[in-house]
């Protein structure tokens, strides 16, 4: 029996956000995945150890996450994201991984381009990576729109439970993050945690509607560069009114993120507001007091109406 193609899936940036597709899509066509460990000390090492200093922690991380895949698959999938057309950008390590990871690695990599200026669709990305294992174009058509239907309802899921939740009367803090940053478990487990032992109901930034969320950043400013700035940004005004604290979540040395956060936090008036930039050294006591402090400011106003 032959044996099947191992795809690596490195567990950052994208995974968060495009797990589903991957998985439906390339078993669909007869691949198997091989998902990286979640993230732990030794994969933030073995990324440092081969990053430039400059390098934001995410993509210390996932360039960890790809030395942890390396020599154990037959593939590592390494999308390169450069926009959704005129206007809709994304960071510029989307773009740029692909050929960080190809000139650091002798794995074979698989990737397909994302770049509307120019032509490159999700589509024809998925279709050149798709015959390459699997020589029936329409298979390879079928799990791909399988795969983004599968992707479109969990995320809907999620914005469904999202608005449950805030129909509730218990108290209520949005988390401002991206998701390969709040959804690392090793990052901000300990932040998520403390607000659930807290009792407060915790909202996420990118479990909004993503329209919704662009047209309420377009509110608050023309001029934001990338698409997912775009979508934190507009997420904070639009539940600003519904919840009792704001908390900006963002990555050391993240250049766009130290801009549109501190925007955004100059704007946000009549709610309370912590700003907590997470690096491979952040102290927990000490962030432990903060976050203290913030529940305790929150509380305060509650109870006093």
């Amino acid at each position: 029996m032959k044996r099947k193609i191992r795809i690596g899936i490195p567990r950052g940036l994208l995974y968060y956000r495009d797990y589903i597709l991957w998985k439906t899509f390339f078993e669909g066509i007869g691949c198997t995945l091989i998902l990286s460990p979640p993230t732990n000390k030794g994969i933030i090492d073995k990324g440092g150890n081969i990053s430039i200093d400059e390098s934001c922690l995410p993509s210390k991380i996932y360039l960890g996450h790809v030395k942890e895949l390396s020599q154990k698959c037959d593939y590592i999938l390494v999308p390169r994201i450069c926009n959704y057309g005129k206007g809709n950008r994304v960071c510029m390590k989307f773009n740029g991984i692909y050929d960080v990871v190809n000139n650091l690695f002798e794995d074979k990599i698989l990737n397909y381009d994302i770049d509307y200026i120019k032509g490159k669709f999700e589509l024809f990305g998925f279709i050149k990576m798709g015959i390459k294992f699997n020589k029936n174009i329409f298979k390879v058509l079928f799990y791909y729109i399988k795969g983004k239907i599968k992707n479109r309802k969990y995320y809907l899921s999620l914005v469904n439970k999202q608005d449950k939740i805030l129909r509730s009367n218990k108290m209520k803090i949005l988390i401002v993050a991206h998701p390969y940053v709040v959804y690392d478990e090793y990052l901000c487990g300990n932040i998520i945690r403390y607000f659930k032992d807290e009792d407060i109901d915790i909202l996420y930034s990118d479990r909004l509607n993503r329209k919704i969320a662009i047209s309420y950043a377009e509110d608050f400013s023309n001029t934001l560069y990338f698409l997912y700035s775009k979508e934190n940004i507009g997420s904070s005004f639009y539940y600003k009114d519904c919840v009792d604290g704001i908390v900006f979540l963002s990555s050391f040395p993240c250049a766009s993120d130290s801009l549109v956060n501190e925007l955004a936090i100059r704007k946000l008036k009549d709610v309370p507001v912590i700003n907590i930039i997470i690096d491979d050294s952040t102290a927990t006591s000490g962030l432990m007091t903060r976050l203290e402090s913030f529940v305790d400011i929150i509380k305060a106003r509650r109870d006093n109406g």
